[in-house]
């Protein structure tokens, strides 16, 4: 396997699979990104007028969103299942890009029937394309590459362009020419993204295959043989490390709910005599991930070939104290809001950057560190599990959002910042005591170089 991994093309010191993987996840996200940037709008809009929604109260809707949001990621654990188990994660991540092509397409009829079975259809289709496809980019790194981190990180790049420019084109269409027409046009990326799938497989032999028809024998005796005391431990730390993913996502997902509304309802978005579309803030996030992302894992990567601390767990524990310190910024907004009737752009546009930032040393990161310290047999469905995980935290932010109308902005902002920076501080004090559990799997990670005979560009150094 090593072997096969080695004599990957390269192309920018990374395997080109990685950029099949990264288009395939551009175009994914571009269509949920899309449909979830006007899916409350969509809901709270009135029934009467040129462009129609289903007059929903805002708790209804964000309650909607907040179950929603979490079916669609607790369904990654029977995709995980079933990719581990029976089809590999090559032959899943095709599946859920059909099933998502339908379910975004049926969203364009203007039926209820259509709205709930197009968005049953979504649900199954990333829990089958979403944990598979993040292990497959985990796949095309040997154990110790320290370009593992960066190439999630540009993994995470490619779901970010996906969201940039699906808040914006989708975002516009659904809000001024009809809602119907912005989930369409969700469809029709998802599809490009399958098409490109289907066209890159040349570039992915050697990662997600079934386990179960493998000819290399160390891998299908991992499938067999019971799991050994580090192999337990380290999932153990995985799972741990998995409270700090649902802390993370219940407050970081305020964006599509809560911070989404707020800035419809509560900014002034006035900019040299226009008005803002609400939809458009939820591009601020993949906006700044597009044009910092590097940036963050590179400053990490080099901190970790100087031997400073740079362990996976420690780049969590800083990511959310990091994105909790943004929500202080809704705060000040929402206190603004109380004292002359509207709060500015800028408060907004401060919480994403902070929430971005922390996004970074979380988010890839945790995706990198499951394919470190999940045991081979069971590696989709770890990252099934992460995403079902993430998926708690939707629903936790839905109810949180629900709670604005009892408590109030402020006080639900401001609760969010102190528990997450909280929290993150105790999980702080535990770090080392954690990271034993993972008994050096990350001690080392090195660069990893390549025959530059073979014509490609090589690693990155550093």
């Amino acid at each position: 396997m090593s072997t096969a991994l080695q004599n990957q093309k390269q192309l920018f010191g990374h395997p080109v699979g990685l950029y099949v993987l990264f288009f395939t996840e551009m175009w994914e996200r571009f269509s949920y990104y899309g449909m979830r940037a006007i899916l409350v709008l969509y809901l709270v809009a009135q029934t009467t007028g040129d462009n129609a929604g289903l007059g929903w109260t805002n708790g209804e809707a964000l309650a909607l969103y907040g179950w929603y949001t979490m079916l669609v990621y607790v369904a990654s654990i029977p995709g995980g299942w079933i990719a581990d188990k029976f089809l590999g994660q090559k032959k899943s991540v095709l599946y859920g890009g059909i099933l998502l092509v339908m379910g975004h397409s049926i969203l364009a009829v203007e039926e209820m029937w259509a709205f709930y079975s197009g968005l049953g259809l979504i649900i199954l289709g990333v829990g089958m394309l979403k944990p598979n496809i993040s292990t497959m980019v985990g796949g095309l790194y040997q154990q110790g590459d320290i370009r593992r981190d960066k190439g999630f990180t540009i993994f995470y790049i490619g779901i970010n362009i996906g969201a940039f420019l699906s808040s914006l084109i989708v975002g516009y269409v659904g809000e001024v020419h009809g809602w119907h027409y912005g989930f369409g046009l969700a469809g029709i990326g998802m599809a490009l993204g399958l098409i490109q799938y289907l066209v890159g497989q040349k570039h992915l032999k050697h990662v997600g295959n079934f386990l179960g028809t493998s000819e290399n024998k160390e891998e299908k005796e991992a499938m067999k043989r019971p799991l050994t005391k580090i192999e337990k431990d380290r999932i153990i730390v995985l799972f741990i490390s998995f409270l700090l993913v649902i802390v993370f996502w219940g407050a970081f997902e305020q964006a599509g709910g809560l911070m989404n509304i707020y800035a419809k309802e509560n900014t002034n978005r006035m900019l040299l005599g226009w008005e803002v579309p609400a939809s458009w803030f939820q591009s601020l996030n993949a906006m700044f991930i597009i044009f910092l992302g590097t940036s963050v894992a590179l400053y990490w990567a080099k901190r970790k070939l100087k031997g400073k601390l740079s362990t996976s767990l420690f780049k969590m524990i800083i990511g959310l104290i990091i994105m909790g310190t943004g929500f202080f910024f809704m705060s000040a907004a929402s206190a603004e809001f109380n004292s002359t009737g509207a709060s500015a752009m800028y408060w907004l546009v401060l919480a994403y950057l902070f929430h971005t930032i922390g996004e970074l040393c979380i988010s890839p990161v945790a995706l990198s560190y499951i394919t470190k310290l999940a045991p081979l047999k069971y590696a989709s469905i770890m990252m099934g599990v992460y995403f079902a995980m993430t998926g708690l935290g939707n629903k936790l932010a839905g109810l949180l959002g629900e709670s604005a109308s009892n408590f109030g902005e402020f006080t639900v902002f401001t609760g969010i910042a102190v528990f997450c920076v909280a929290f993150g501080a105790i999980v702080l004090i535990f770090r080392k005591k954690l990271e034993s559990l993972t008994h050096g799997a990350e001690d080392n990670e090195r660069e990893m170089k390549f025959d530059e005979t073979e014509g490609f560009e090589l690693a990155d150094h550093e």
